[in-house]
């Protein structure tokens, strides 16, 4: 195992999906959270930095755990590591944010929001095992 750039694909994908959980989970359709304020924590002006450092903290072990498993498996080519990241998206986030647009009070298009978000972090995750571990 190459540990120097195992490190560098897992910051890597840390920066980069931070930015695409800000867009999925905080830009894309952010109206569509105001329609169900009480199902939210915090209210209206709150600061959310220590949630948002809460769940940035939790990326950086999914991105970390997500670079090591790939790593570890020998699945560094683009299509084996993009398939263990759509079998994961398959696995657990896609029917976890559908199931809770079912039984808790949000928009479907929030939880379309989150499912995608997750996908695009673990294809993010993927792509640096690929292209930054593999290539090397």
């Amino acid at each position: 195992m190459n540990l120097p750039w195992l490190l560098v694909s897992i910051i890597v994908a840390v920066v980069v999906t931070s930015l695409t959980d800000w867009f999925f989970s905080g830009v894309l359709f952010h109206d569509k959270y105001l329609l169900y304020p009480e199902t939210w924590r915090g209210r209206a002006g709150e600061s959310e930095t220590k949630r948002i450092l809460w769940t940035t903290s939790l990326s950086v072990v999914t991105c970390a755990a997500f670079v090591w498993v790939a790593v570890r498996l020998g699945l560094t080519s683009p299509v084996h590591s993009l398939k263990l990241a759509a079998s994961i998206w398959v696995i657990g986030p896609l029917p976890l944010n559908f199931t809770n647009a079912i039984w808790i009070k949000m928009h479907p298009l929030t939880a379309l929001a989150h499912t995608l978000g997750w996908l695009a972090k673990l294809v993010v995750c993927a792509l640096c095992v690929a292209f930054i571990y593999g290539g090397h």
